[in-house]
């Protein structure tokens, strides 16, 4: 566990760019994963890291519930920066959730165990079997409630350090960088945990 005075040094990264946190937290352990949903704006966190860290553990929890042209992004992604992708799915196959729990909406009383089942013990699997100390994500404030209480530092409840280097950045931010870099947005990105662009997928709740 990396106990640091965040408060502080948030205060103080607020000013720096993704880069320079990045530089900045790979200095405090080797332990590290970065996560991915292959979602929208995915390309930018992902290739970010792998400029800086080429042999980072990237965990992508499939829900297998994704669109066909999220399973393109994500091949592709992975080719192009050589990603050491560590993809964890549910215990259940996709044909025994259909037939079990269904694909529930957020009102229906299946939704939690829905989670539970295709993100969110997949997840906790990941966590257990690599243990790291940093957790590279791509959350930002304006997402959520619960993300506008975070910050480009914060700690999970397993007190993971949790690095969110675009935490400031707008859509419009990150839609110029994909321009300027000349890298693909997954327009069609789903995710059918969250259902609502505001909702938290759980991972975070961690």
């Amino acid at each position: 566990m990396i106990k640091l005075d965040i408060d502080t040094l948030n205060k103080e990264l607020k000013n720096k760019t993704p880069d320079e946190i990045i530089q900045w937290a790979l200095t405090l352990s080797n332990n590290r994963i970065v996560t991915t949903s292959f979602g929208k704006y995915s390309a930018i966190l992902l290739s970010t890291m792998s400029k800086h860290d080429k042999d980072i553990k990237v965990i992508w929890c499939d829900t297998l519930y994704n669109q066909p042209s999220t399973y393109e992004h994500a091949d592709n992604l992975i080719t192009d920066f050589n990603l050491k992708i560590n993809k964890y799915q549910s215990l259940k196959t996709k044909e025994e959730i259909d037939a079990t729990i269904g694909l529930p909406n957020v009102e229906d009383d299946n939704h939690a165990l829905f989670s539970e089942v295709v993100k969110l013990e997949p997840f906790r699997r990941a966590l257990q079997e690599h243990q790291p100390d940093l957790w590279f994500t791509n959350i930002r404030v304006r997402q959520t409630e619960l993300r506008d209480k975070k910050d480009i530092l914060s700690y999970s409840k397993d007190d993971i350090l949790k690095i969110s280097p675009f935490y400031y950045w707008t859509d419009y931010d990150l839609d110029n960088y994909l321009e300027v870099h000349n890298l693909p947005k997954n327009h069609g990105y789903f995710d059918p945990i969250k259902a609502l662009e505001n909702r938290e997928c759980g991972i975070h709740l961690q």
